[in-house]
């Protein structure tokens, strides 16, 4: 007779060729050693729980229960109108974005540095017609008014394309836009009917890091995309917030792009675990705190960072430590850490076992100490995750 257990484990083997615990979601598995970004962090228990338990309803008919409250939910968190799940951060940026523009010719403003300027495949101007314009902060950090304003085209000459929304990421290479600047931006950008629009992918990380809180931010953006799935520990999912008008559009625009889901729920109840574990249960400040551990141990062998540790990214400099990204990348395997390069993200399933096999790479780049494991992935195929923010 086959019990239950052994049906599970039959199943499993069948889904993945073999190659698969039985629960994958009872621990963070390698995700524990893995710094390349906080995509990474694997779903739990509870979120497998929600998902067992969730209503399995239409989205596209707006009919699933879970999907609604988390929609809800999200939209009092951000003091916003309506919300609108998406199912990646992509997504929520181009379906906002595609939303708030109509015909062409317009310009968006945004860093140059920003997701949707370089990891978004293009989809501003290849779905919107969009002429896109970057600004280099003039403070080597985040933008200002000032800088937003020399890339602003607001004149009526017919041979220029004119701006029609500024997109402002928060964080930005684990970097905080102060609310301050963001109020200095909007007010101006409402002065002159521009639309705001924020990339808040990393938006939870400024607000547990004290910078102000979700309404503060959001009162200062016409939409904001959230994800869940960074750092948070979804394993799939953002939204986007905004008015019942702009939501209902992008509920339209969603549809075209292919974003429907039929059971939403089983996306929507591990995100909305992710919101009330990781962020509201305070996760998210412990990891800022070991970032800051981890910029004191590389600085204290004699390193150098390349950014201020704001949030849950460390920058190591490695071309200063006269370490390339390859042997840095190989170092880290033989550690049995999972690194991109200089860029380290520290998500809320890296505990203290993953920062003493870093201080191991450390010791091995500034004291000559050998490290015996193996090179199982190699550089190449690690950086491949270069793109991915």
């Amino acid at each position: 007779m086959t019990t239950k257990a052994q049906s599970i484990e039959a199943e499993a083997k069948h889904l993945a060729n073999g190659q698969v615990k039985v629960n994958n979601w009872s621990s963070p598995g390698v995700a524990a050693f893995d710094f390349r970004s906080d995509i990474v962090t694997t779903p739990t228990t509870r979120m497998l729980d929600a998902i067992a338990s969730t209503t399995l309803l239409d989205d596209v008919f707006q009919e699933d229960p879970t999907t609604i409250n988390l929609e809800t939910f999200i939209a009092d968190l951000t003091g916003k109108e309506a919300a609108l799940l998406v199912l990646s951060g992509t997504m929520g940026n181009q379906v906002a974005i595609r939303a708030h523009l109509n015909a062409p010719p317009h310009s968006v403003v945004c860093d140059y540095r920003s997701h949707i300027y370089c990891h978004e495949a293009g989809g501003v101007s290849s779905l919107c017609g969009a002429v896109m314009r970057v600004v280099r902060p003039s403070n080597g950090k985040y933008m200002t008014l000032e800088d937003v304003q020399k890339e602003t085209v607001m004149s009526d000459d017919v041979h220029t394309c004119p701006t029609k929304l500024i997109s402002l990421e928060n964080t930005l290479n684990g970097i905080v836009t102060p609310l301050e600047e963001c109020r200095r931006i909007s007010k101006w950008a409402r002065e002159h009917n521009l639309i705001m629009h924020l990339d808040g992918a990393r938006l939870w990380e400024a607000v547990a890091a004290g910078a102000g809180s979700l309404k503060e931010y959001s009162d200062c953006f016409d939409s904001m995309s959230l994800c869940f799935s960074k750092g948070l520990g979804a394993p799939i999912g953002s939204i986007i917030v905004g008015t019942k008008a702009f939501i209902q559009r992008s509920r339209w625009v969603r549809k075209t792009i292919g974003g429907g889901l039929r059971q939403a729920g089983v996306v929507t109840a591990a995100a909305r675990v992710s919101v009330e574990d990781t962020f509201l249960g305070g996760k998210l400040a412990a990891t800022h705190e070991r970032a800051r551990q981890i910029a004191k141990l590389w600085e204290g062998y004699g390193g150098k960072t390349a950014n201020p540790v704001e949030t849950n990214m460390v920058w190591f400099d490695l071309e200063a430590a006269g370490v390339s990204v390859e042997k840095f990348i190989e170092l880290g395997e033989k550690a049995g850490l999972r690194l991109r390069g200089g860029r380290l993200v520290v998500h809320y399933q890296i505990g203290d076992e993953a920062v003493r096999r870093l201080e191991s790479v450390m010791q091995a780049i500034f004291k000559g100490k050998q490290l015996n494991g193996d090179v199982v992935h190699g550089a190449e195929k690690l950086q491949e995750m270069n793109v991915v923010r």
